[in-house]
């Protein structure tokens, strides 16, 4: 059964700055009065779409803040991509569009987005100082697995994050290198059957965790890539057809996510 609270929530669209750029973002947030642990919600390469802006709500109802900060916002602003009932996910031009611009992304932007992300929770009043996590799915569970890395963070919900082993967006060093510099708990979901992280990719990345004495689990399901995708097929009644969905496996980590913040946040 999904854990979702009735929690009342706001939402908005905000700027985040950093150094001169304004960084496009979803904020969700509870309605009433006091002060909220954080989650910064990243995404696939597909935007600050519905799907996400889904997510950071649900993530709202549970009584945390919940902001998604555009990670294309240098590349093509405004970018975002839909689901679409024709394609039972996204059209072949949006994840023509989607690649291209993921291809361009720059580590070093990265950081620097993430840090001013972690900056603009800060100045918020209702925000929890010392009680940030982060979620992604994807490009954004690389990008997540990134952000455990950074001192604030305290827990890290990272979805089939693709290339940590391997790449790290123009740099020599892969992301898997930097495991020594997470302090707070990861938690990493992928699925057996994911044609874009191999099972040898996820046996790598949980020793490597291992060996650094990372606080971390691990969950593998008999799933593909983007296992998620359709969680809120009663929003979008196709994205159940969808073939990446795996109705056992979202439902399960999900509920992982909301114990890895409760207990972490």
């Amino acid at each position: 059964m999904v854990e979702i609270t009735n929690i009342e929530i706001n939402t908005a669209k905000v700027k985040i700055p950093n150094n001169g750029l304004e960084i496009d973002a979803y904020l969700a947030q509870p309605a009433h009065q006091g002060t909220f642990a954080a989650v910064i919600v990243f995404p696939e390469i597909f935007g600050i779409n519905s799907n996400i802006r889904d997510i950071a709500e649900l993530i709202a109802k549970q009584g945390y803040i919940a902001i998604a900060p555009a990670m294309y916002q240098r590349i093509a602003p405004g970018f975002e991509a839909d689901f679409s009932a024709e394609d039972v996910g996204f059209s072949p031009e949006a994840y023509r569009l989607g690649l291209e611009y993921y291809q361009q992304v720059k580590y070093q932007d990265i950081l620097s987005d993430i840090q001013a992300a972690i900056a603009y929770l800060k100045t918020l009043p209702n925000v929890k100082q010392d009680a940030i996590g982060v979620i992604g799915f994807c490009f954004g569970g690389h990008v997540a697995y990134i952000a455990a890395t950074f001192p604030d963070i305290k827990a890290t919900a990272s979805f089939y994050g693709a290339g940590i082993t391997t790449s790290s967006y123009g740099e020599e060093t892969p992301t898997i290198n930097r495991t020594p510099e997470i302090k707070g708990t990861i938690y990493a979901f992928f699925g057996t059957r994911d044609t874009l992280v191999s099972l040898e990719e996820t046996e790598e990345i949980e020793a490597e965790l291992k060996r650094n004495q990372i606080n971390h689990r691990v969950f593998r399901y008999d799933a593909g890539h983007g296992f998620f995708a359709g969680f809120f097929k009663d929003k979008y009644p196709f994205m159940e057809q969808h073939p990446s969905y795996n109705p056992e496996a979202a439902p399960d980590a999900w509920q992982h996510v909301l114990e890895l913040f409760k207990n972490n946040l």
